[in-house]
C-alpha cells in the first residue's frame, strides 16, 4: 500500500536505505538491551540504568512500550479479523463470478455490520491467546515453526502466479524504476516508518525476544538474517501483487481497499481466481497471526513478572482489555461513525495513529539513546560480539547519530503534520 502511495521505485530506494542505516542497527539495540536485561521492558531498562549510573526514570520508556503494543494489538486484532473473515469466504467462492458491485457489496456488509466484526474480532483474539499462552518454546515458536514455511511456499505461489498471468514489466518498472522525481518529503517520511514499523521497534517486542535469545547465537549474524529474509518477504509481496493491480488496470494506491475490494474484483475475473483467492487470504491471515504473537508477549511478560501471576491469567487480561479496545474501534465503523476523539480521529484512528505516528518513534528514539548514550561502550561491544572489528565502530555511530536524527525526522513529522 505505502509502496503504491507513494510512487514504487523512489519509495522502495528509500525503504531500503532506512533498513540498512536505521532499522538494523535500532533492531540490533533493542536485542541488546533485552540480553543484557534478561527481564520484560521496564525492570530491564531500570536495572540496566542504576547498573551504568543514570536515571531511573527510563522505565518510562518500558511503559509506553507496552501501551503501543495495547493499542497496535487492539486494532490490528479487527483488521486482522476481516482477513479471517474474507479466507472464510474466499473458501466458500464468494468472489468467483461476482461483479465489482458484488464485491463492494460483501465489504459494506461486513464493515457496517458491527456482530460480525465482533466475531471475527474474537476469532482472531482467541486464535492469538491460545498460542501466546503456551508460552514461547511451546506456542509461539513451534507455531511459527509451522507458519513461516507455509507463510513462504503460499507467497512463492502467489508471485509465480503473478509472474504467469500478470504485467510482470510494468509492475517491475513501478516497483524497481528508481526516478528522482518520486522522491518527495512525505515519501521518506513514509520509508523510514515502513523501515521502522516492519521489524517491530520501538515498543518493546524484540527486547523481550532479546531477553530470551540464548547467550551462544550471534546477535549481528541473527538480525541480519531477519532483516534479509523480512525485506525479502516485502519484496515477494510487491510482486505477488502489483502485476495482477497492473493486468487488471487497477490503481496501485487504493489503500486497504487494494485488499478487501480491488484485488478480490481481480480474483473473480482471473482463470485462477477460486484457487489463488483462499491462498491470497491464508497468507494474510498467517503473517497477521504471528505477528499478533510478538504484540502479546511482551504485554504477558510484563504482567507475569510485575503480578507474579500465572502465564494463563496474564494472557487472559492482555487478551481481555485488548479485545474491549477493539471493540471501540470496529464500532467506528459503523454505530460511532460520527463519534470522534481527537480532533477528526475516530476511536479506531486513534488506536491506529497514536501508537504508529507517535509512540513508536519516540519508544525508537528512546532505546537508541539508551544503548547509545546510557549503556557504556564496554558492555555493548562485549554483548554484540561483532566478529570483524570495524563493525562495531560503524554500528555505535549510526546508534548514537544516525539513528536518533531518522527517527526525530519521523516523530517530528507526524507530530507537525
Amino acid at each position: 500500500y505505502l509502496t503504491g502511495t507513494h510512487g514504487g521505485g523512489a519509495f522502495v530506494f528509500i525503504y531500503l536505505m532506512s533498513i540498512l542505516f536505521i532499522g538494523l542497527p535500532a533492531l540490533m539495540a533493542e536485542v541488546l538491551i533485552g540480553r543484557l536485561g534478561r527481564k520484560n521492558a521496564v525492570d530491564a531498562l531500570r536495572e540496566l540504568s542504576l547498573l551504568n549510573r543514570k536515571t531511573p526514570a527510563w522505565t518510562y520508556l518500558g511503559w509506553l512500550g507496552a501501551l503501543t503494543l495495547l493499542l497496535i494489538l487492539a486494532f490490528y486484532s479487527v483488521v486482522a479479523g476481516w482477513a479471517v473473515a474474507y479466507m472464510v469466504m474466499a473458501f466458500k467462492g464468494a468472489f468467483n463470478q461476482a461483479s465489482p458491485a458484488d464485491i463492494q457489496g460483501i465489504w459494506h456488509n461486513l464493515i457496517s455490520n458491527p456482530y460480525r466484526l465482533l466475531l471475527w474480532h474474537s476469532i482472531f483474539m482467541l486464535m492469538t491467546l491460545a498460542v501466546v499462552a503456551r508460552g514461547v518454546e511451546k506456542g509461539i515458536e513451534r507455531m511459527s515453526n509451522i507458519l513461516m514455511p507455509a507463510l513462504f511456499f503460499v507467497l512463492i505461489a502467489l508471485v509465480i502466479n503473478a509472474l504467469m498471468t500478470g504485467n510482470v514489466k510494468e509492475a517491475i518498472d513501478f516497483l524497481f524504476a528508481f526516478k528522482f522525481d518520486g522522491i518527495t518529503a512525505g515519501s521518506v517520511v513514509a520509508a523510514l516508518g515502513a523501515s521502522f514499523f516492519t521489524l517491530a521497534l520501538g515498543a518493546g517486542c524484540m527486547l523481550v525476544y532479546g531477553a530470551y535469545l540464548p547467550n551462544s547465537v550471534s546477535i549481528g549474524k541473527t538480525l541480519s538474517i531477519v532483516v534479509i529474509l523480512d525485506t525479502m518477504v516485502s519484496l515477494l509481496a510487491g510482486l505477488a501483487i502489483f502485476p495482477i493491480v497492473f493486468q487488471y488496470g487497477l490503481r496501485p494506491d487504493e489503500g486497504y481497499g487494494l485488499m478487501y475490494l480491488i484485488l478480490p474484483i481481480s480474483f473473480s475475473q482471473m482463470p485462477a481466481g477460486q484457487l489463488i483467492a483462499p491462498l491470497f487470504f491464508i497468507l494474510l491471515v498467517f503473517a497477521a497471526w504471528t505477528s499478533a504473537f510478538s504484540l502479546a508477549e511482551p504485554l504477558v511478560m510484563l504482567l507475569v513478572e510485575k503480578l507474579h501471576i500465572s502465564r494463563l491469567k496474564s494472557t487472559a487480561i492482555v487478551g481481555a482489555a485488548a479485545w474491549l479496545l477493539g471493540i471501540g474501534g470496529l464500532l467506528s465503523f459503523n454505530v460511532w461513525k460520527d463519534i470522534h476523539i481527537i480532533s477528526n480521529w475516530d476511536f479506531f484512528t486513534v488506536l491506529t495513529n497514536l501508537p504508529i505516528q507517535f509512540f513508536l518513534p519516540l519508544g525508537g528514539l528512546g532505546f537508541s539513546i539508551f544503548a547509545g548514550w546510557v549503556l557504556e561502550k564496554q558492555m555493548t561491544e562485549k554483548t554484540l560480539d561483532l566478529k570483524y572489528p570495524l563493525i562495531y565502530p560503524v554500528w555505535r555511530f549510526l546508534i548514537r547519530y544516525v539513528c536518533p536524527i531518522g527517527i526525530g525526522v519521523i516523530f517530528l513529522a507526524n507530530f507537525v503534520g
